[in-house]
C-alpha cells in the first residue's frame, strides 16, 4: 500500500467517524462534559442540541452526509450521521 492510498483510507473512516469521536472527546473532557450538560439543561432538548452539534461538526469542516450509524462508542449519542470529504476518492470505505 503506497503512503496516499493509507492516508486516503485512514482519512476516510476518520472522517465518517468524526461525529462520535467529537461526542467521545467531549465525554473525556470533564469541563467539556460539564459545559455541554449546562447547554442542554439551558436548551432543554438534548436530540435537537446534540443534532445542532452534528450538523456544526459538518459544516465547520466542510463534509457532507452520508450514512446513519446506529452504534456510537459515545454515551451522549444514540446514533449520528456518518461524514464523508468532498475531497474523497474512496466509496463505501
Amino acid at each position: 500500500m503506497e503512503l496516499a492510498e493509507f492516508r486516503e483510507n485512514a482519512l476516510t473512516k476518520f472522517t465518517k467517524e468524526i461525529t462520535d469521536i467529537f461526542f467521545c472527546y467531549i465525554e473525556s473532557d470533564t469541563a467539556l462534559l460539564q459545559d455541554y450538560l449546562r447547554v442542554i439543561g439551558r436548551e432543554g432538548d438534548l436530540d435537537s442540541t446534540n443534532m445542532a452539534l452534528g450538523k456544526g461538526i459538518k459544516e465547520w469542516f466542510g463534509l457532507k452526509n452520508d450514512l446513519i450509524s446506529d452504534n456510537p462508542k459515545s454515551k451522549l449519542i444514540k446514533s449520528y450521521t456518518q461524514h464523508i470529504s468532498p475531497q474523497s476518492h474512496i466509496s463505501g470505505g
